[in-house]
């Protein structure tokens, strides 16, 4: 039965406000970081106390739950992005990630066995390929990608609560109270994400509504200093695709737009990022657990000085990816993740001085990710944008924004799938320090190559 647009919903105003849709996605996105962090520094002491599982299989098991949850995101982000580029709205599938979400934290709570705990993991990636893709196509609708920078900054930083606070509170409320209190709260930010997914209405669909947009006025003027930000990449001859493509390519354009080395480079920053991410999240409890012998409470809070200057500074480093592109911001944000990691392998077996040391090292490490959060959607955005402005024809109405961002989440759920295997498979091997020179390396060289190929001049504003 068709929607009746004559007779508005109530509350259409604010449910389709800027700020209100910003905020349900950012709850989203929260949530999914919330759960998937909960289970990081407790899922060691889980796997020993509720399954014993041997203390020698405790890092392999670790990384292999770590990776489920990751491989899951690869294999259903396209489908789910192909699914929110067809529909009229995005709304329902955003609803239908939080089911597998729900699902999953059920299993964590009461699994008993590794089969069960590897089926809550697969099934918290499903969500998590919703979320991410259909989640950042609906802030590219609602703010357009002049903006889309320090969005994206300001809500990875508020999100990064969650990757603070789920370890530390994860980790706290296991040993004062229990898995059941752990997933209590789990249970209580779904209730919460459930109403603002249920309430929100997008820009597009207000609008058949009659609603005029009341983030016009700050259109305009950022449409009016846009220009004054020069950008090397105006000649749309650049974008155009030719007319002599294989059926493939013409019913999924945005495959010929992969062969673009800007967009390579910018999805090879989401890659590494999630390396990076999966890394940290993988070895640190159990390096702590080594090391200074923390109990799941200590190893959850030695998450903070990691994610406190990423909440901080991503706002800030997002606006700058905005104002001065991404080249600068990926850049630095590599090569300077390179000491850090080298020096982690110096705290040793000790006291409050070594532990201090650890910190350090890691807030600088914090630092850099604040840097590298917003480059890889800012710059994939500007490029899939430029080659659909002078490609409509083959794109269609609607854009390939959900499948962009279903690629993107393939990609940095790809990393988080090989990060625990490739680093828990390392520290086993040639130890902590020696691992975290080879991921150094990595870092290095990523930071290159973002130097070589990223844009460098700011990204102006794009109307569809």
């Amino acid at each position: 039965m068709p929607t009746d647009y004559s007779k508005p919903p109530i509350g259409l105003k604010w449910r389709s406000n800027t700020l209100f849709i910003i905020s349900t996605v950012g709850i989203g996105l929260f949530t999914d970081l919330f759960l998937y962090g909960i289970v990081v520094p407790i899922l060691p002491f889980i796997l020993t106390d509720r399954l014993a599982v041997p203390h020698d299989k405790i890092q392999t098991y670790t990384s292999a739950l770590l990776a489920c949850y990751a491989g899951a995101s690869v294999i259903f982000s396209l489908p789910a992005g192909i699914i929110a580029d067809k529909l009229p709205a995005r709304q329902l599938p955003f609803l239908g990630g939080l089911v597998a979400l729900l699902a999953s934290t059920i299993l964590l709570w009461l699994g008993e066995t590794i089969s069960i705990l590897i089926l809550a993991r697969v099934l918290q990636g499903i969500s998590a390929a919703v979320v991410w893709t259909v989640g950042l196509a609906m802030i590219l609708d609602t703010v357009g990608s002049e903006k889309l920078g320090v969005t994206i900054g300001s809500i990875f930083s508020f999100i990064s609560v969650g990757e603070l606070a789920a370890p530390v509170l994860g980790g706290v409320v296991y040993k004062k109270a229990g898995s059941g209190a752990v997933f209590g709260m789990g249970f209580g930010l779904l209730v919460i994400d459930f109403a603002m997914r249920l309430a929100v209405i997008e820009k597009k669909v207000a609008a058949k509504y009659g609603l005029e947009d009341d983030e016009e006025e700050d259109e305009e003027e950022a449409n009016e200093e846009s220009p004054l930000l020069a950008n090397e990449t105006d000649n749309s001859e650049e974008w155009k695709i030719p007319n002599d493509q294989p059926p493939y390519i013409r019913k999924f354009p945005l495959l010929y737009c992969l062969r673009n080395s800007r967009l390579l480079v910018a999805e090879l920053v989401a890659f590494m990022q999630a390396v990076l991410l999966a890394t940290f999240d993988s070895t640190i409890p159990t390096e702590a657990q080594d090391l200074f012998g923390f109990d799941s409470l200590k190893a959850g809070l030695l998450f903070m000085p990691l994610i406190l200057p990423y909440l901080l500074l991503g706002p800030l480093a997002g606006k700058g990816v905005d104002k001065y592109g991404p080249k600068l911001a990926a850049s630095l944000g590599f090569g300077l993740m390179v000491p850090p990691l080298i020096l982690l392998r110096i705290p040793h077996e000790g006291g409050n001085a070594e532990i201090a040391k650890f910190c350090i090292f890691l807030a600088m490490c914090g630092v850099n990710f604040a840097l590298i959060s917003a480059p890889s959607i800012v710059e994939a955005s500007f490029v899939v944008e430029e080659y659909y402005k002078a490609n409509q024809e083959i794109f269609g109405d609607e854009g390939p924004y959900a499948q962009l961002y279903a690629i993107n989440s393939m990609v940095f759920s790809a990393g988080l799938t090989l990060g625990p295997l490739i680093s828990g498979g390392l520290r086993d091997a040639i130890g902590f320090g020696n691992m975290n020179a080879v991921v150094a390396g990595m870092s290095a060289v990523v930071s290159v190559l973002c130097y070589m190929f990223l844009g460098g001049a700011s990204v102006k504003s794009l109307k569809k």
